[in-house]
């Protein structure tokens, strides 16, 4: 049976006595790491310019906040405690760290976020804070102290460059060790600081507000709406206030305005686009020798093929959905395709040629490639 991050707890209980419910420390959740990510290959990456990156440190009552890329320069002036280092996305670097991520496929790709990495000495933490989302915090390598509170209420501190509560009522604290998870519902206050040298994995879900969504969809519909008519007034008459807008021309306008609707139609492939859409900072590569047609095909038949570990697939009953696309594909192939969406790979094997047409277009792009 397939271990599944939650402990004795099968992920049905879990999302209906916990998710966005109540916290849950689950001991010894997960241990099986092909690698650890060290503070060294951390900080590596942390100097990359395609990264998103941040430090965060903690001196003489002052918190501070640099974004990345960091030089070995400046990382070699950090002290020996109180400070953290955090690099978001490292599922879209890191293949054993991506496979975790999708660990927690009993929820949907459309809420899923990203795995941030953060790593801290002793004394490091990035304050008493809560997240608008849902997070699991697994602690990997050292011990991490955390408190947690349901009273979120105090607000924070307006002149830090961090999200810190300016009061902070510990309710529950634990200290995590190597392979301990806590899952905090959105909301929910917590204070995390380092007792040693260690790492915290950030499983982090998507929670996007109602005026972020209205905002994109709207967006969306400019580009889909076709509304016929103009502005008329035959009935007009002569008035003696010309600068004022009277009311007959906004009960027009408001006519004009109610031909703006939409279905269910609209809104799924709205959320089709728009969730899987790449984010702003995310730039596919292409291999510097692309295969042709025969060898990628024969290629697929002997290893199978999977995504970029930056790509992300969607799809309902008629469409497909890649990096904020609709995949063009035949019918026939819809089955294997939403396979690729489910486990982000395909087996070897034998596979019609429309099929192959299809992945081959989107491995031009750099969205799959054949598996090793």
């Amino acid at each position: 049976m397939r271990k599944t991050l939650l402990g004795a707890i099968s992920p049905e209980e879990f999302l209906r006595d916990y998710w966005q419910k109540k916290p849950l420390l689950i001991r010894q959740a997960w241990t099986d790491f092909p690698e650890l990510i060290d503070y060294a290959r951390l900080a590596q990456l942390a100097s990359r310019d395609d990264v998103e990156s941040r430090l965060i440190e903690y001196k003489n009552q002052r918190w501070s906040m640099e974004n990345g890329p960091f030089s070995p320069s400046r990382l070699k002036r950090l002290g020996e405690t109180d400070w953290t280092i955090l690099v978001q996305n490292m599922n879209h670097l890191v293949p054993h760290i991506s496979d975790l991520l999708y660990r927690f496929n009993f929820l949907p790709y459309t809420r899923l976020d990203d795995l941030m990495i953060s790593y801290a000495p002793p004394g490091g933490t990035v304050g008493p804070h809560y997240d608008s989302y849902d997070v699991f915090l697994l602690q990997v390598g050292g011990q991490k102290r955390w408190q947690i509170s349901s009273d979120d209420a105090s607000g924070f501190i307006e002149d830090a460059p961090i999200r810190v509560l300016k009061d902070f009522n510990p309710e529950q604290e634990w200290v995590l060790e190597h392979g301990d998870m806590l899952y905090l519902p959105p909301k929910y206050a917590h204070y995390g600081v380092a007792l040693t040298p260690g790492m915290t994995y950030s499983i982090g879900f998507r929670a996007p507000k109602t005026q972020e969504i209205a905002t994109k969809f709207l967006e969306y519909l400019q580009d889909e709406l076709c509304l016929e008519g103009m502005y008329a007034d035959p009935d007009a008459t002569v008035t003696d206030a010309p600068a004022k807008i009277d009311a007959q021309f906004v009960s027009r306008i408001s006519q004009m305005l109610q031909k703006v609707t939409w279905d269910e139609k609209n809104v799924t492939e709205f959320i089709g686009r728009y969730f899987s859409e790449p984010k702003a900072h995310v730039f596919f590569d292409q291999t510097d020798e692309l295969l042709d047609f025969d060898d990628f095909a024969a290629a697929v038949t002997r290893h199978g093929v999977i995504l970029d570990l930056k790509s992300q697939m969607l799809y309902t009953d008629e469409c497909i959905y890649m990096n904020g696309e609709v995949l063009e594909c035949e019918p026939e192939s819809q089955a294997a395709l939403q396979t690729l969406a489910n486990t982000r790979q395909l087996a070897a094997g034998d596979y019609d040629e429309s099929l192959l047409e299809t992945l081959f277009t989107y491995y031009e792009y750099g969205y799959l490639t054949p598996s090793a």
